[in-house]
């Protein structure tokens, strides 16, 4: 999964916060969902504006600042 197709961050959006390619859903607010045990599908449904892709993007986003590393954003 490559989340850079999912994930953008823009100043101007959510005080550039990483959001959900052409949403203001916030990565956070998945994430949080997520950690709140809601499946894919609940959070898609919750969201109507994100994908189950999205959804996935948001993990593997996370995933990749788990791993400590400093990760830009694309715009």
């Amino acid at each position: 999964m490559d989340w850079r197709k999912h994930i953008t961050s823009n100043p101007k959006v959510c005080h550039g916060k990483a959001c959900i390619k052409g949403t203001r859903v916030m990565v956070s607010v998945v994430l949080d969902s997520l950690a709140d045990w809601e499946t894919q599908q609940e959070i898609v449904k919750s969201y109507p504006s994100i994908t189950v892709s999205g959804v996935k993007a948001t993990i593997a986003y996370a995933a990749e600042l788990a791993r400590e590393r400093v990760m830009p954003l694309p715009a």
